[in-house]
């Protein structure tokens, strides 16, 4: 899994290598980017931000009118224009690239490279879905990251499966709509929802995988 710590490495990178910003809205980036991963978008004040960051609180609000501003016009572009390319193309190394002996292999090793990846990035993640809800750029972004990177490898997969007989002969759409459903519903539910529930998390990867399979196979 050399994918999990991108989400944090990647931003701060991107942060770093950005001219248009001056050395102390770098380190204000940064330090955002860090608490926001560490604790979360809501448990993060401006003065922890500036603490970590080594520079005034007022400094901040010179930049940035409210925490929120300081989210959305830095770490939400970066996030978008540069993390969530390599990500993706990352994920499709890991997963689509590899040979597996049938469908039901392909779709552990896929829902278990997602579930590693939401459990190691929870904050970061939350904090992206919920900006989805109200951006349609950002959700826009996504939806184009996914075409362009992902769904074509979804798409050779389930017509090598079709062929194989282990997929009903569906709309391709419809069986990445199951796959998509299932596994986001997952990972939202044990790492956001009730992330403290006594969960077994192999048990239930499988009963996903026994879901999705009975659905579709």
């Amino acid at each position: 899994m050399t994918e999990s710590k991108d989400i944090l490495t990647q931003m701060l990178a991107v942060a770093e290598q950005d001219k248009k910003m001056s050395e102390k809205q770098k380190k204000i980036v940064a330090a955002a980017i860090e608490l926001f991963a560490e604790r979360g978008f809501a448990a993060t004040s401006t003065s922890e931000i500036a603490k970590r960051a080594g520079v005034a609180e007022g400094t901040i609000f010179r930049h940035y009118k409210t925490k929120k501003d300081l989210l959305s016009s830095i770490t939400v572009p970066i996030m978008i224009e540069s993390v969530a390319p390599f990500l993706a193309q990352t994920f499709v190394a890991e997963v689509f690239e590899q040979e597996y002996p049938d469908f039901r292999a392909f779709l552990t090793t896929l829902i278990k490279n997602r579930f590693e990846f939401a459990r190691e990035n929870s904050q970061v993640i939350k904090i992206y879905m919920q900006e989805m809800l109200y951006h349609e750029e950002i959700r826009d972004q996504f939806s184009k990251v996914f075409m362009v990177h992902v769904k074509g490898q979804f798409d050779r997969i389930i017509n090598f499966y079709k062929e194989r007989g282990e997929i009903n002969d569906m709309p391709n759409s419809t069986i990445m709509r199951t796959l998509i459903t299932n596994i986001v519903g997952l990972m939202i539910t044990r790492f956001m929802i009730i992330p403290k529930a006594e969960w077994d998390d192999e048990a239930e990867i499988e009963r996903t995988v026994c879901c999705i399979t009975k659905g579709i196979s």
